[in-house]
């Protein structure tokens, strides 16, 4: 776990299929999910928000679990289990692209690109309104936001051919930069954008 970058201060090792299996049998239990949270467990915050319900998040409870963040891996389970289906998703974007702390930061163009991946009825216009602030934050040299800012342009871009033009625009955009940050978001996105699979998926070369 180390080696991959996560923090190990408060983990018992136990593996992904096993806390989805554990989750799997316990009911939807939302003052469980904040007794598991409150743990300070790592697997066991992770089990809690396979076992919140995204109707029964909080403003408030979003703020202070994404203040609790220090793993990328915790960071993308629990938006990716349940932030960007709760009612506040757009909401904690917006708000938290800006914030200074890494994995605050890197929580809003998580939720950004579960969103895309998730959210089959979200309208196109919604998440090409997030291109502006993928474009205000790709400077951003933290390697763990950076990521996500480049995992969040990729997701959008692939999701229809409508937004493909769009995000393969800014990322080439990016990808001539004078900034090293920028130029790597930008380079990664525009690899998979024009590749041959996605323009192919998307039915961009009929």
């Amino acid at each position: 776990m180390a080696r991959f970058g996560i923090s190990t201060g408060k983990a018992l090792g136990v593996s992904m299929p096993d806390i989805r299996a554990v989750a799997r049998a316990i009911r939807h239990d939302h003052d469980l999910a904040h007794a598991l949270w409150e743990s300070g467990i790592h697997e066991a915050r992770i089990l809690a928000s396979m076992v919140d319900r995204p109707e029964w998040v909080t403003a408030h409870q979003m703020d202070r679990w994404a203040g609790d963040f220090d793993s990328w891996d915790l960071c993308d389970q629990v938006c990716g289990n349940l932030f960007d289906r709760t009612g506040f998703a757009h909401e904690k974007i917006i708000a938290w692209a800006g914030d200074d702390r890494e994995f605050v930061k890197r929580a809003a163009f998580t939720t950004m690109a579960w969103r895309a991946v998730h959210d089959k009825k979200l309208a196109d216009d919604a998440l090409l309104a997030y291109l502006p602030l993928i474009r205000r934050e790709a400077g951003d040299p933290r390697n763990f936001v950076k990521k996500a800012v480049n995992w969040a342009l990729r997701q959008i871009g692939k999701r229809s051919a409508q937004l493909h033009g769009p995000c393969l625009e800014l990322a080439r955009e990016l990808s001539q930069s004078e900034d090293a940050a920028r130029r790597w978001v930008g380079s990664g996105a525009r690899r998979e954008l024009e590749s041959e699979k996605v323009r192919s998926k998307l039915g961009l070369d009929a």
